[in-house]
């Protein structure tokens, strides 16, 4: 099975042919428009096997499965913390669609989005071996020393209940040295970082492969290139 996830940076509906290339089973899009309320019917057409979720139409989180594979959302309650999209993939495969924001948090914006999640499901994502995939917004190169939530912090506790990030495992890299970058700010191939991720639990690091976009080939659709994951369920 092929899952993409992707910031598409807007515009989505734009992107469509582009995307389509890489010929998914399942996509997970950052920052795309809710096909519900939509005008475009192209975009309603490629749209037909979807969840989507998010406070503004134009700016969520979209997961689009190629026709005959089943998805549903699961009924795991986020709260206010944004943003997140717990799914299941034919009734057997649990992921964990995952944007995080800035959220008007003067403390716990992005990395500790996704840190008060993970203190909140703890105990589902260790038996439920979720893919947790997507824009994290952060990096080691950001830790500061005086928090308890840093995304070091927040790497060893997933690895504490066996959950490990693709990337790294397979390029053998460090959390903050990484070769291949996944933003370039401002489509900037200057300012580079690695910001976007695949967490997969132990047992299926051995049976996943990871790509990721070229800025060659992306930067003119957005700032962000897309993990290509390759994973034998």
């Amino acid at each position: 099975m092929r899952i993409i996830s992707w910031n598409c940076n807007g515009a989505f509906r734009k992107k469509l042919d582009q995307i389509s290339i890489l010929k998914a089973d399942v996509y997970i899009i950052q920052e795309c428009e809710d096909p519900s309320r939509s005008s475009d019917n192209e975009y309603k057409k490629w749209t037909t096997n979807y969840l989507w979720s998010g406070g503004n139409k134009n700016r969520g989180i979209g997961i689009f499965a190629h026709n005959g594979i089943e998805i549903e959302a699961l009924n795991i309650d986020s709260g206010i913390l944004e943003s997140f999209l717990p799914f299941i993939i034919n009734k057997k495969i649990v992921a964990i669609a995952v944007w995080t924001k800035q959220a008007n948090s003067p403390t716990f914006a992005y990395i500790g989005q996704f840190w008060k999640y993970l203190q909140n499901h703890k105990e589902f994502i260790k038996q439920n071996k979720p893919i947790i995939i997507g824009d994290f917004n952060s990096n080691k190169i950001w830790d500061k020393w005086d928090r308890w939530w840093n995304h070091s912090d927040v790497v060893k506790e997933l690895e504490e209940i066996n959950i490990y990030s693709l990337y790294h495992s397979k390029l053998n890299e460090e959390q903050g040295k990484e070769s291949v970058h996944t933003l370039f700010l401002h489509r900037n191939k200057e300012k580079f970082y690695h910001i976007d991720y695949v967490f997969l639990n132990k047992v299926y690091i051995d049976r996943a492969e990871i790509e990721i976009g070229l800025p060659n080939e992306w930067l003119e659709f957005s700032d962000h290139m897309p993990l290509i994951m390759d994973i034998d369920v």
